[in-house]
C-alpha cells in the first residue's frame, strides 16, 4: 500500500514457513515447514524461534491476500478489476490468472522501467483502457490483458 515493493516481498518471504523455520532453527521452530503460524517467538524469549499455533491461523488465508492482492495487485473492486501491482523491481515481467465474475483474465504484466509501482498503460483484449479498474463487461467469458508498469 505505501509503495514499497522491494521491502513487501522481503517481508513475505521472510514469513513463508520453511524460510521461517530455517532461519530460526528446525530444532527450535517445532512446527511443519508448509503451515502458516500465528507467531514466532522472539529473542527476547526464553523459547525463542518456537512457532506458535499452526493449522489454527487465518495467516494463510492473509498471507494469499497480501500476495495476490496487494504484492501482484489483481484485486476485485465494486466497479471491476483493479490492476494495482507493488513488486520487486527486478521483476521485469510476471503472468496472473484471474477469475472474476465469469471471466477468465489473462494479465501479463511487463516492468520495463524496473519500477515497484504505478501502471503507465493497460491493454484488454487489444483496446486501451483509461483506468486501472477493468470493468466489468456482461457475458465476457475471456480477456486477455497487458499491463506496462511506470
Amino acid at each position: 500500500m505505501l509503495g514499497r515493493g522491494n521491502l513487501a516481498y522481503k517481508y513475505y518471504q521472510q514469513l513463508i514457513p520453511k524460510i521461517a523455520m530455517e532461519k530460526a532453527g528446525i530444532w527450535r521452530y517445532k512446527a511443519e515447514p508448509y503451515v502458516y503460524v500465528s507467531n514466532i517467538f522472539g529473542p527476547e524469549s526464553d523459547k525463542f524461534g518456537l512457532a506458535n499455533v499452526s493449522w489454527l491461523t487465518g495467516t494463510a488465508a492473509w498471507m494469499y491476500v497480501a500476495v495476490t492482492q496487494y504484492i501482484l495487485g489483481v484485486r476485485a473492486e465494486w466497479e471491476g478489476l483493479k490492476i494495482d501491482p507493488c513488486v520487486p523491481s527486478e521483476w521485469k515481467s510476471f503472468e496472473v490468472k484471474r477469475e472474476f465474475r465469469g471471466c477468465s483474465y489473462n494479465i501479463q504484466i511487463i516492468n520495463e522501467d524496473c519500477v515497484n509501482k504505478g501502471v503507465k498503460k493497460i491493454e484488454v483484449n487489444g483496446e486501451v483502457i483509461k483506468d486501472s479498474v477493468i470493468p466489468h463487461v456482461e457475458g465476457r467469458r475471456t480477456a486477455d490483458v497487458k499491463v506496462w508498469m511506470g
